[in-house]
């Protein structure tokens, strides 16, 4: 596997240690530069973050080394979130074993993780998340756009479908593991319909999500949109003049929809007591670390 050079692995702490509001993450790290699942809406093949040939994922040379460095070195601690630009879980990991390398020493050191993923192999480590668990807060976040596998098949080729991810979220729940949903992105004129969103929150009650969180639109710039529309061409004939008519160069791209499938979805949550919004979510994976440590105790 192709090795790149890394001065650092983990972002943040110091002065802005709590400031990362995406889910209450204190420090980010991404372990692999690249991803493989294929998503045709990835923000990450924006010329922005200057990540050539995205669909092949490399290594960061020494990456356990280095994160072990930085673990020891920060006075405070917090919750380190994996996975915001690049799958950790690709299908690379389960011979590199970086991510779990990497789980270890964030156990060993006292921290707690957020993972972002599509992936069924965050499975693998449930063993290192209860562990970890019981001293530190842990919330995983399983990506899911599609209610239905085969819609879900042609906007994210290569992931686990949905309904796999749905099994690992039941999975994680069993583990006592904090688990959702990122509900995002929600494409206009493709997933943005009131049959996908009931459907997503129905199966989500199912298999016990703790949370859904929905973004009822989509970025789009430079390279990504020129991605994005080759393949909606392929896909979804027609439909990139619908993005062309109504959306132009802008970045955020709202659904036409995006008012009435939130007081939609916001309705299903309630009916089910799944958590939706960004501080109940935070709050809910933290005090279930509190409880898990008093129960040790």
């Amino acid at each position: 596997m192709e090795e790149i050079e890394a001065k650092t692995i983990l972002q943040g702490g110091g002065n802005t240690i709590g400031q990362f509001s995406w889910f209450g993450m204190d420090f980010n790290m991404n372990l692999y530069k690249g991803c493989n699942h294929g998503c045709i809406y990835c923000d990450s093949r924006s010329s922005c973050y200057q990540v050539q040939e995205f669909d092949r994922v490399r290594k960061k040379k020494n990456e356990l080394l280095i994160l072990e460095r930085q673990l020891k070195g920060k006075r405070k601690k917090g919750v380190i979130g994996i996975g915001a630009m690049s799958d950790t879980y690709n299908p690379f990991e389960k011979q590199q074993e970086i991510t779990r390398g990497a789980l270890q020493l964030i156990d060993r050191y006292g921290y707690g993780v957020g993972i972002d993923t599509k992936s069924t192999l965050v499975l693998r480590d449930l063993d290192l998340l209860a562990r970890i668990a019981s001293h530190n807060p842990v919330i995983i976040k399983l990506t899911i756009t599609c209610a239905d596998d085969a819609l879900g098949k042609m906007i994210e080729p290569y992931a686990p479908s949905s309904s796999e991810r749905f099994l690992a979220l039941e999975e994680l729940h069993r583990a006592g593991i904090y688990a959702g949903i990122l509900m995002m992105p929600i494409l206009p004129f493709i997933n943005d319909t009131p049959e996908n969103i009931t459907g997503i929150v129905e199966l989500a009650a199912k298999h016990h999500a703790k949370f859904i969180y929905p973004a009822f639109g989509m970025t789009l710039r430079d390279n990504q949109r020129d991605y994005y529309y080759y393949q909606l061409d392929h896909y979804f004939p027609g439909k990139r003049r619908l993005y062309e008519q109504r959306y132009h160069n802008v970045y955020s791209c709202d659904s036409p929809h995006a008012a009435k499938l939130y007081k939609l979805f916001q309705t299903e949550c309630r009916k089910y007591g799944i958590r939706y919004r960004m501080n109940d979510i935070i709050r809910g994976y933290k005090k279930q670390q509190v409880q898990q440590g008093q129960l040790k105790l």
